[in-house]
C-alpha cells in the first residue's frame, strides 16, 4: 500500500469530531438550532442572485449593471428572491456535509491506522471531501433548482388569483418555493427536481476538496505554535480564503449548472451538460464559463468564514457539554 504524507491534526471539524464518538448526531443537533448557516445564507444571497442572473440571464452586461438593473426593476426585495428554501435547509445540509466528512475521515483513519482519532493523511482528507461533496448533491440539487427558478423570475405578481400560463420571459411562473417545487415535480417528475445534478456533481465533488484541504492548511499555518485549537480570527481568515478558492475554481461548472436549472422556467433550451457547454461556447465564447467568478469569490469569503466560525463555536460548546456531563 502506498504511504501518503500525513498532515498535522486538524484544528477544527475533523480533529474535534474525531474525538467525538457521536459526532454526526452531535453536529446535527448543534447546527439545527444554531444561526451561522442561516447568517451565511442571508449575507450571501444577494450576491448569489446577481451571480445567477449573470450566468443564466441575458442583457445584464457586467456586475454593476446587473446590480443596478435588479434594484431599479425589483427594488431591494429582488436580491432576496428564492432565499427561503436555502434558509430552511441550511442546517440539515451543513450538518450532513460536515458529518459525512468527519465520519469518513474517522473510518479511513480506523482502517489505515487502527485508530479513528489518528491524524488523517492528505489522501484521506481528499477522499472524505469528495464523499461529502457527492452526498451533499442529493440534498442540494432540489434546493438549488427551486432557488434558481425563483431568482430568474424578474417580475412580481399583481393579483393573487392570476392563473399562470406564461409564454414569454418576464411573466411569473411560480408563486413561491412550495408552488415551484410542486409544479416542477408534477410537470417533470423526479428528473425535473434533480435537473442539473450531473453538473452539480462535477462542481461539488472537486469543489469540496478545494474547500476543506485549503482550510486545513491555512488554519494550521496561521495558528500560533503551541495552541491546542485555532483562535476565532484564524478560523475566520482560513475559512474565508478556502471559500474564495473553492468558489472561484468552481465557477465554470457553476455556470453550466445555473443554466441547466434555470432552463425550463419559460423555455427548454438544453438537452444536457454537454449540449449546454457546446451551445454556451458557440454562442458566447470561452468567457461565458467565467461569468460571475468575481461575485463567487467575493461571496465565498463571508459565507465560508461565517460557516467555519459558527462550527468552531458549536464544537467548543459541544465539547464543553460533554466534559460537564462526563467529568
Amino acid at each position: 500500500m502506498a504511504v501518503f504524507p500525513e498532515i498535522p491534526p486538524l484544528p477544527l471539524q475533523t480533529h474535534c469530531l474525531l474525538s467525538c464518538p457521536k459526532s454526526f448526531f452531535s453536529i446535527f443537533c448543534k447546527t439545527l438550532f444554531s444561526s451561522p448557516g442561516a447568517a451565511s445564507v442571508v449575507v450571501g444571497h444577494p450576491l448569489d442572485t446577481i451571480k445567477t442572473r449573470l450566468q443564466a440571464g441575458q442583457g445584464y452586461g457586467n456586475t454593476l449593471n446587473c446590480v443596478l438593473t435588479v434594484y431599479r426593476n425589483e427594488s431591494v426585495a429582488g436580491f432576496f428572491k428564492g432565499m427561503s428554501f436555502p434558509l430552511a435547509s441550511i442546517a440539515v445540509y451543513s450538518s450532513v456535509v460536515f458529518g459525512v466528512f468527519s465520519n469518513t475521515q474517522r473510518l479511513l483513519s480506523q482502517l489505515r491506522h487502527g485508530d479513528a482519532s489518528h491524524a488523517p493523511a492528505l489522501a484521506d482528507v481528499a477522499l472524505a471531501s469528495m464523499v461529502a461533496g457527492f452526498v451533499s448533491v442529493g440534498i442540494g440539487t432540489p434546493v438549488d433548482l427551486v432557488k434558481i427558478r425563483l431568482q430568474m423570475q424578474t417580475q412580481p405578481y399583481i393579483t393573487a388569483n392570476n392563473k399562470l400560463k406564461p409564454t414569454v420571459p418576464g411573466s411569473p411562473m411560480y408563486r413561491g418555493p412550495i408552488h415551484c417545487f410542486r409544479t416542477v415535480l408534477q410537470k417533470e417528475g423526479i428528473a425535473g427536481i434533480y435537473r442539473g445534478v450531473g453538473a452539480m456533481l462535477l462542481r461539488d465533488v472537486p469543489g469540496y476538496c478545494l474547500y476543506f484541504i485549503p482550510y486545513t492548511f491555512f488554519c494550521g499555518w496561521i495558528t500560533p505554535d503551541g495552541c491546542i485549537s485555532p483562535n476565532p480570527s484564524s478560523v475566520w481568515l482560513a475559512g474565508g480564503v478556502a471559500g474564495v478558492i473553492s468558489w472561484g475554481t468552481a465557477t465554470p461548472m457553476d455556470v453550466v449548472k445555473s443554466r441547466l436549472q434555470a432552463d425550463g422556467v419559460y423555455l427548454n433550451k438544453y438537452k444536457g451538460i454537454l449540449d449546454c457547454i457546446l451551445q454556451s461556447y458557440q454562442n458566447e465564447g470561452l468567457k461565458v464559463f467565467f461569468r460571475g467568478i468575481t461575485v463567487n469569490a467575493v461571496r465565498g469569503f463571508p459565507m465560508s468564514s461565517a460557516m467555519f466560525l459558527g462550527y468552531e463555536l458549536s464544537l467548543k460548546a459541544m465539547k464543553r457539554d460533554q466534559t460537564e456531563t462526563n467529568p
